[in-house]
């Protein structure tokens, strides 16, 4: 078992876009490990892996018992006439829950280390989830998603807690 430690909100790596990965090495293998491994505590639905430190495209899921992660994800889908304000939290700005408005549904297409296709797909929790850690993977938290003032209650929040 390969646990990390998760990068709290000051870290720059968390608003660093992750270079896209371009040779599966022994290294490359060992961050999937680690992204599996670290997600799988419980309470955790995803993980990008700028959140354990490293600067790659990479993120790991365990939602409803099902695990999995994706390397080079994209966004190929959204929906653009529904949406969902669901309260969101996040690892890496922990206790800190507010609503986030994103598409109901998306899709991201990216692949797994054997290079086969791999799709994350689908409405409420699944779509939140694609759009979040993809967030994460370009250099953004989803309380920069936030509007005004509830952007400036977390930010106010965060002054308080630190």
């Amino acid at each position: 078992m390969s646990y990390r430690d998760i990068r709290i909100i000051g870290d720059p790596v968390l608003r660093t876009p992750c270079d896209p990965i371009t040779t599966i090495t022994p290294g490359i293998r060992q961050l999937v490990e680690d992204l599996l491994d670290t997600v799988n505590e419980p309470g955790r639905a995803g993980l990008a892996a700028n959140q354990i430190g490293v600067g790659y495209r990479a993120f790991s899921w365990n939602i409803d018992g099902e695990r999995g992660y994706i390397l080079n994800p994209v966004i190929t889908e959204m929906s653009t006439d529904e949406f969902q304000n669901d309260d969101e939290g996040c690892l890496s700005v922990p206790g800190l829950w507010f609503p986030c408005k994103r598409a109901v549904y998306a899709r991201a297409e990216g692949v797994d280390l054997d290079g086969n296709p791999v799709v994350v797909e689908g409405d409420g929790i699944w779509g939140q989830l694609v759009q979040h850690e993809i967030d994460h993977l370009d250099g953004y938290l989803y309380i920069d998603r936030l509007e005004r003032s509830l952007k400036k209650e977390a930010f106010r929040q965060l002054r308080e807690n630190t």
